[in-house]
């Protein structure tokens, strides 16, 4: 891929960013049959795409809201993703429980419009359920004063695991994407943006590549390009920080998650099976300050493990979790304060000089995002209007059982192979790459990650020919990452 930069004179697209908007973008632009590039700063997914509660979903808090629209193209595009990568997206059900008299009915009226507005697309009724079933469903709940539940489904998957997927798919139709690659500048040709100059961050080599059409897909980090397009641009993000909190499995035993509709900053907390372990959260606390690795805060922390103590019968301590990660929402600013009430409509916008940005939204609408994205930008270069395809294109590995994201109980012989593939055909540069994206260890139990590391690097360098130096950096630097996911060193001095 490196090699096609070099060759290729100028690009008809060109994308900054590669998370889930800008690999879904990429994969647009190629499928419709233009010679397409896209630069990431870190690796693919590196933020907020690999850093989500793991849900494909309409968003029954945006149905609270009265956000009609969003929960419609939302559910929609769950549809749709389900049909394209069965291997990384399945049917989730959840269990809302109901302490109060009002709740059943409540919750009952309002999930039955959530499953007519999915129509054919749905993935099954929702349900009333008795307090018996209700706990058979979820037996860790509180049975004290439970008055039954209401079921109902959603999609659920593996985040990171779907931005490869996308990323290979957009290879097969001849895209060129480069992880480790930041921007650092934008080219400019009688004022308008023609071009990226960009930086190989292993070689420290330049490049200046020339497209037709530059594209701002960079989430929380959307104000820094906007800034290096025009120096006055006013930020238009307010970036907002949610944690997960990752526990074993004896929490909630079975295959059915939780979903609490209101806590006492307003937003809904999920209780979901992932991969042998329940994720928790999330959290809603605005940040000033964005970050490649955000941070759990101490009160993000004690908010969820005290909420969701009120529904369990076993409360969660800090000593049971086994990872916590944070991810930063690039939310719209509006005219609220609170960011739990800020736009997650995607925006795309145009500058003087041409420079195409979209931004917002949610994992679950990357595709709508993308084909708007392509369509604007196919309207204000001139390029050929070749029609969208990706609403029926079957991802990469679509076929296929997705490989294991736990690999603790793996041998040295399928760790060997599991490394080789990720190395070879999934653009693996680094162990964190391997640990946290390729598999999701550091997310599933980060002390056993950090124990994992030292063998991880030596199978690495193997693959990639690298030298001790390497890898005793690589271990250092996986270490300092991983020990933010450990609960009990984050919040000591």
């Amino acid at each position: 891929m490196i090699d096609q930069l070099e060759s290729t004179p100028e690009w008809d697209i060109c994308i900054i960013g590669g998370g889930a908007t800008g690999l879904g973008t990429a994969l647009d632009a190629a499928s419709r049959g233009f010679k397409t590039i896209l630069f990431e700063q870190y690796d693919f997914a590196k933020g907020t795409s690999s850093r989500s509660t793991k849900l494909v979903h309409g968003g029954v808090r945006y149905l609270q809201q009265g956000n009609i629209k969003l929960v419609m193209d939302a559910l929609k595009e769950r549809g749709l993703l389900l049909n394209n990568a069965p291997h990384l997206v399945h049917n989730q059900k959840f269990v809302v429980p109901n302490y109060k008299w009002w709740e059943k009915p409540f919750y009952g009226i309002g999930l039955k419009i959530y499953d007519r507005m999915a129509g054919k697309l749905g993935l099954g009724p929702s349900q009333l359920l008795s307090k018996e079933k209700t706990l058979e469903l979820a037996p860790t709940l509180d049975p004290e004063d439970l008055k039954g539940g209401v079921l109902y489904h959603d999609g659920q998957f593996d985040d990171a695991r779907l931005a490869i997927s996308i990323a290979q798919t957009a290879a097969q139709y001849g895209a060129v994407l480069l992880n480790y690659f930041p921007v650092i500048d934008l080219l400019k040709f009688k004022n308008k943006v023609s071009g990226v100059w960009v930086k190989d961050f292993f070689t420290g080599k330049e490049h200046e590549v020339k497209s037709k059409v530059i594209i701002n897909a960079t989430g929380v980090f959307t104000d820094s390009i906007m800034k290096m397009d025009d120096p006055t641009h006013e930020n238009i993000i307010n970036p907002s920080q949610g944690i997960h909190l990752v526990v074993d499995k004896e929490f909630l035993p079975g295959d059915t998650a939780i979903m609490i509709p209101r806590t006492d900053d307003g937003r809904v907390l999920f209780a979901v099976p992932w991969h042998n372990k329940i994720v928790l959260g999330t959290t809603d606390t605005p940040v000033d300050i964005v970050s490649a690795e955000p941070v759990p805060l101490k009160e993000e922390i004690e908010f969820i493990l005290n909420h969701i103590g009120r529904y369990l019968s076993k409360d969660p301590q800090l000593s049971d979790v086994k990872s916590m990660f944070a991810g930063l929402r690039p939310l719209i600013k509006g005219r609220s304060k609170k960011t739990a009430a800020l736009s997650r409509d995607h925006l795309v916008s145009i500058t003087h000089s041409g420079l195409i940005t979209i931004t917002g939204g949610k994992w679950t609408t990357y595709r709508k995002m993308a084909e708007d994205a392509v369509d604007i930008a196919l309207e204000q270069s001139g390029l050929p209007q070749n029609p969208c395809i990706t609403k029926e294109l079957k991802l990469s590995g679509h076929d296929k059982t997705a490989a294991s994201a736990d690999i603790i109980s793996f041998n040295h012989e399928e760790l060997e192979k599991s490394i080789k593939r990720a190395v070879d055909e999934e653009m693996c540069m680094t162990v964190e790459d391997f640990l946290s994206r390729r598999t999701r260890q550091l997310l599933l139990d980060a002390r056993a990650a950090i124990n994992k590391g030292p063998e991880i690097a030596n199978l690495m360098a193997i693959q990639m020919k690298k030298d001790e130096y390497w890898i005793k950096e690589q271990v250092n630097d996986f270490t300092l990452i991983a020990n933010h996911y450990l609960p009990v060193l984050s919040n000591q001095p």
